[in-house]
């Protein structure tokens, strides 16, 4: 009996920390035959200006549970745009790096979203929350163009729609969202 209790207990400890903070996502619409996935950060890669280049939806976790000690601005949601300090965030990037197209679909996460950077300015400003081994190259490229959208689904706040027109370099974001329980401290 007592082989049986730890090896269900070590099942659901298992379970929730395999609980990942990106979810799941999908392409809802495109020119071409994209998926979504999601990167492991176990494994460093590069993520900039064209070195996916192809049809898929990618987001990945960057710094989980972190504290902020001053308020960040974001450009999507927040209390006024800003989300404050005192507050408990996960850090999470998306993007798409493709030839060309439109993109539709989205990102679900395991806490409501807080707000997203969108643009150079509060990436950059908000780049202290990356800590991967992920190389973030061609840096002054981020953020979305003139045409691109993204939004907090109105109904279901742990979900993000993009409608993207992909092209060199790409489109990236980050998404802020509240504590993960599924994260590691």
């Amino acid at each position: 009996m007592f082989r049986y209790l730890c090896i269900v207990l070590t099942l659901a400890l298992n379970a929730t920390y395999a609980h990942a903070t990106v979810i799941s996502g999908e392409i809802m619409q495109q020119n071409g035959s994209g998926k979504f996935v999601k990167l492991d950060t176990d494994e460093p890669f590069s993520v900039g200006n064209d070195t996916f280049d192809d049809e898929n939806l990618y987001a990945f976790d960057e710094d989980q549970n972190i504290l902020l000690e001053e308020p960040i601005r974001v450009d999507i949601g927040g209390e006024e745009g800003v989300i404050p300090a005192g507050v408990v965030v996960a850090s999470h990037y998306v993007f798409f790096d493709s030839l060309r197209g439109i993109h539709i679909g989205y990102v679900d996460f395991d806490s409501a979203i807080l707000g997203v950077a969108a643009f150079q300015d509060t990436m950059a400003a908000t780049d202290f929350l990356a800590n991967t081994s992920v190389d973030y190259i061609s840096i002054d490229l981020r953020g979305l163009e003139r045409g691109d959208y993204v939004w907090i689904d109105k109904d279901d706040p742990y979900r993000l729609w993009v409608y993207w027109a992909g092209s060199s370099p790409g489109d990236y974001i980050r998404v802020f969202t509240a504590k993960s329980e599924g994260a590691y401290m």
